[in-house]
């Protein structure tokens, strides 16, 4: 409930109908962690939680699948630097038109991003790689031709956490239950348990779909989105894009 009077993240004095905002837009992130009900009881250990996998993603109505394995910590670390969705009506600029978020980080992080991306890239000579989570991308949000959703999203997303941990078992360069493509490992047929889903045919082929065709715009993209990081940018990444458009042909 909303007190009578208190001071704003501003230090300014708030009433209900003082028509200014008392928490900062953002005052959501400051929630206490320990509050989730869910959370490793060992959150703040300080010899830390081990780690898995690494989830990327972004909204994408068509070329990015539904889920896919990064081949390499850099090439992981490539994928979260790249992160891009189209806008909605919900955000301001043009329905439609990309917009990047490298690692979801790019209003959080207090120094330049090229920086950032630097010091993912220097985990592997700081551990044996093989220790490092395995970095994956997702987008629950493809679309098919006529524009409804391929995936129904929401709790059935579990469905895509299994698939992750069943690869978590096989070996990183594997392809258990998946299928090397120029853009990573991505789930093959029949890896994604859809049982009790009644999708209709072809929505699972088509969520699972990487076309070289539509990937290789995105090279351009890429580059465009590089560009405003000029020499703090690492090498590291621009050869993970080349790599790409090789692989892409």
């Amino acid at each position: 409930e909303e007190p009578p009077r208190l001071l704003s993240w501003l230090g300014e004095s708030w009433t209900p109908g003082s028509g200014k905002k008392a928490a900062h837009p953002n005052a959501r992130f400051t929630a206490p962690a320990a509050q989730c009900p869910v959370i490793d009881p060992k959150w703040e250990d300080p010899q830390g939680v081990p780690i898995s996998a690494i989830l990327f993603g972004g909204r994408r109505a068509s070329v990015v699948p539904l889920a896919y394995e990064a081949f390499s910590w850099r090439h992981g670390t490539f994928l979260g630097s790249v992160m891009s969705s189209e806008m909605t009506a919900a955000a301001a600029g043009k329905i439609g038109v990309l917009r990047r978020d490298p690692m979801a980080m790019l209003p959080f992080c207090g120094y330049n991003m090229g920086d950032y991306f630097a010091h993912w890239l220097s985990m592997p000579s700081r551990t044996d790689e093989s220790k490092l989570p395995r970095i994956f991308y997702v987008n629950w949000f493809r679309k098919s031709a006529d524009g409804k959703w391929l995936w129904p999203g929401y709790g059935e997303n579990v469905r895509v956490l299994k698939w992750i941990f069943e690869r978590l078992d096989a070996p990183a360069d594997g392809q258990a239950n998946a299928v090397k493509t120029p853009i990573g490992y991505v789930p093959s047929p029949g890896a994604i348990d859809t049982t009790g889903l009644n999708l209709p045919p072809g929505n699972m082929d088509e969520l699972l779909k990487v076309d070289p065709a539509d990937w290789r715009p995105e090279i351009d993209l890429i580059r465009e989105h590089y560009a405003q990081f000029g020499d703090r940018l690492p090498s590291g990444l621009v050869e993970e894009l080349e790599a790409l458009r090789g692989r892409l042909g």
